[in-house]
């Protein structure tokens, strides 16, 4: 199997083409527009990964994920929320 190259976000390995939005000590609106500006880049039924820390980003952006047709799931690792969106 070939190996894939890996990136480091500081607490965790991640394949480095996995779409990956770095929102951590934005304030919100700033990790929904990174999300929006972000998603209309993917095709129907690609995921991306956007990690915040703030509190605000647990409700704003799966509200903007129901509202624009996508899947979202959401974890918390610390104070660090990961979502992972996958678009509609």
């Amino acid at each position: 199997m070939p190996h894939r190259p890996m990136a480091s976000t500081g607490f965790w390995f991640l394949a480095t083409d996995r779409h990956l939005i770095d929102a951590r000590g934005l304030k919100c609106p700033l990790p929904v527009l990174k999300l929006e500006k972000r998603i209309e880049q993917l095709s129907a039924g690609d995921e991306l990964e956007l990690l915040a820390t703030d509190a605000m980003a647990r409700i704003d952006i799966p509200l903007y994920c129901r509202q624009k047709g996508h899947e979202c799931a959401v974890s918390q690792d610390g104070d660090v929320l990961r979502f992972v969106v996958r678009r509609g």
